[in-house]
């Protein structure tokens, strides 16, 4: 596989940042690869990811850093960073009782479509236990009462940083995370939320939806935030449905969205293709 480069922009939009990036690169002796671009007239914003080349680029990860700062990213007053392809993510996944969102990450990881480590399963309850063992991960069980909850955290936070974690997935987790816990992975928890935002509130959506007899459901993938189910969205879905569908059906139906929208959301950010400003996530191609 190749050794590639990606840097992700974004900076007041003005002329020539496209030129002189790609300028940057072919000067260096690199190939670009992929590059998508987007300006957002209302903001005056624009945003970029360009992915290219290492063979026989001539600057070395920290003089690409000192240089294009230089040069480039000051100058034009951009927020952006640098990461390389072989630099591996290290994925933590937070679980209750549900295993359907589980059991399709690790088989994706297994076949090779995601590109992470998974060093750690943390969960609230024991029921998922043996499908981390089938798949060789250590599971933590840390049962979370209103009395416990500050010092479980306290023990995640620990685990996190003693596994040396990148980002978490929560994996159909049932707890509410406190704001200490999520101020710090800014834009790296991702939470599958069984509704395509907005949705019907509380424990049974489905029920409610059947009720109603809605015609589509669906499922939102999005970065947590402190405020409950309002983060930036990183990728969507909906599957129709008719009166014919039961309750259990729309069940069925629901979890096969939510594999595949929380799926596509943990690529996206595996492959460095989102990139969040103010409350929304670009997603680039």
């Amino acid at each position: 596989m190749r050794n590639t480069a990606i840097i992700r922009i974004h900076c007041p939009d003005q002329r020539g940042i496209v030129a002189k990036v790609t300028d940057f690169i072919h000067r260096h002796n690199g190939n670009v690869l992929a590059l998508d671009q987007h300006t957002d007239q209302g903001e005056k914003r624009f945003f970029m990811r360009v992915e290219w080349d290492l063979d026989g680029f001539s600057l070395s990860v920290d003089e690409i850093k000192e240089t294009f700062k230089a040069e480039i990213a000051t100058p034009m007053s951009m927020i952006w960073s640098l990461k390389l392809s072989d630099q591996i993510s290290r994925m933590a996944l937070f679980v209750s009782r549900a295993s359907h969102c589980l059991f399709d990450l690790l088989a994706r990881h297994q076949a090779g479509e995601l590109k992470v480590e998974i060093p750690l399963i943390v969960s609230n309850h024991k029921d998922l236990e043996k499908v981390a063992n089938q798949f060789g991960i250590p599971f933590h069980h840390l049962p979370v009462t209103k009395e416990t909850k500050e010092q479980v955290e306290a023990e995640q936070n620990r685990l996190l940083e003693a596994y040396a974690i990148d980002f978490i997935v929560l994996a159909r987790y049932m707890q509410i995370l406190s704001s200490d816990f999520i101020e710090r992975y800014p834009n790296r928890i991702i939470n599958i939320h069984h509704s395509f935002l907005p949705a019907f509130a509380g424990a049974k959506p489905y029920h409610a939806a059947h009720s109603r007899g809605v015609k589509i459901i669906g499922a939102t993938g999005h970065y947590v935030t402190s405020e409950l189910d309002a983060g930036p969205i990183i990728d969507q879905d909906t599957i129709r449905i008719s009166h014919h569908d039961s309750v259990e059906s729309l069940v069925q139906k629901g979890k096969d969205i939510e594999k595949l929208v929380l799926s596509r959301a943990v690529r996206a950010h595996v492959d460095r293709k989102t990139l969040v400003y103010k409350n929304k996530t670009i997603i680039f191609a």
